[in-house]
């Protein structure tokens, strides 16, 4: 009996233990990203400050816009913003280069004044419609507001997604030549965001991003993560470790950079060679489609028109 109750007494122990350390887990995942998302907001309220050089006349279009993401920003944090802008949303929004404060409250508005306002006004324009016409044209006016502005991003995200691709050997050639000149990581940053904003217009901006970051107090790592990831990019992943591991343990990255610049002209000219391939297949269905009819009426139409009046002269 004394043994089944120290069995007992040690189970609880164990149970008391491992509620106090799920609690501990729990309450520090908590407090991470608590911290993670004041940062973000942090950050996304300085990259709105407005610059005080420029003039403060603004248009009356952008100032309803601004009365709108401000008033749509209130419900972006709520039940019913995490269910119109989704984690997969946020993603997308990463992706186009606008998830911040104004930019998750004006899809969201978007999102509630198509999905709403598309019914409405068909409902409107065939008001002499029966009670079940008019549901299925509500049930598909509202699907079709409610994914118009995610088929726009997606649109958006794949041009950014193809420029970030493009821009990406320029990008390591010029981090090269600056580490060359004996340039910091920091330093090759600072000047490719800002020299060279023009020719690299989607990764400056990445990369003044990750520098926001990095200044308001994350880590090297944690500043390049959605540099790394936010273009389902492989060849970006990979520098975005180089330049983490550059800062962390330095040495010479010249050779490397070179390498891999290298490696990804080659890739890129297979992929040219791949679609001069697909090209090639698909314009011969339009040679047949254009060429052999006119080329058919020029080698035999003379033989068909003999025969044509042959067979009438037969006929008559």
């Amino acid at each position: 009996m004394e043994q089944e109750r120290l069995i007992v007494i040690s189970m609880l122990l164990l149970a008391a233990a491992a509620l106090l350390i799920a609690g501990a887990i729990l309450l520090r995942d908590w407090q991470l990203r608590r911290s993670e998302k004041v940062l973000n907001r942090r950050i996304d309220i300085q990259q709105q400050q407005p610059d005080p050089e420029q003039p403060p006349a603004v248009p009356s279009r952008q100032r309803w816009l601004d009365h709108l993401a401000n008033y749509a920003a209130q419900w972006v944090d709520t039940p019913l913003g995490r269910q119109l802008v989704a984690e997969e949303d946020r993603q997308l929004l990463d992706q186009c280069g606008v998830n911040d404060i104004r930019g998750k409250a004006l899809f969201f508005a978007t999102r509630v004044l198509l999905g709403a306002g598309i019914p409405i006004i068909a409902w409107i324009v065939r008001a002499d419609e029966d009670v079940l016409h008019l549901l299925i044209i509500g049930f598909f006016g509202f699907g079709i507001g409610y994914m118009i502005p995610k088929w726009v991003m997606l649109a958006k995200a794949k041009e950014r997604r193809r420029k970030a691709a493009e821009e990406l050997p320029l990008l390591i050639d010029l981090l090269r030549l600056l580490q060359g000149v004996g340039l910091s990581i920091d330093q090759s940053l600072h000047v490719v965001q800002n020299e060279f904003a023009h020719a690299l217009p989607v990764l400056s901006k990445e990369l003044q991003i990750a520098s926001q970051q990095y200044l308001n107090g994350r880590t090297r790592e944690q500043s390049l993560k959605r540099f790394s990831t936010v273009f389902d990019n492989d060849d970006m992943n990979s520098i975005g470790r180089l330049i983490v591991q550059v800062d962390r343990y330095g040495g010479a990255v010249q050779q490397p950079l070179q390498q891999f610049s290298e490696r990804i002209r080659e890739q890129r000219k297979m992929e040219m060679k791949e679609r001069i391939g697909k090209l090639t297949v698909k314009m011969t269905g339009v040679m047949v489609l254009t060429l052999l009819p006119g080329l058919l009426i020029i080698t035999g139409g003379a033989g068909f028109i003999a025969i044509i009046r042959t067979l009438s002269q037969v006929g008559t």
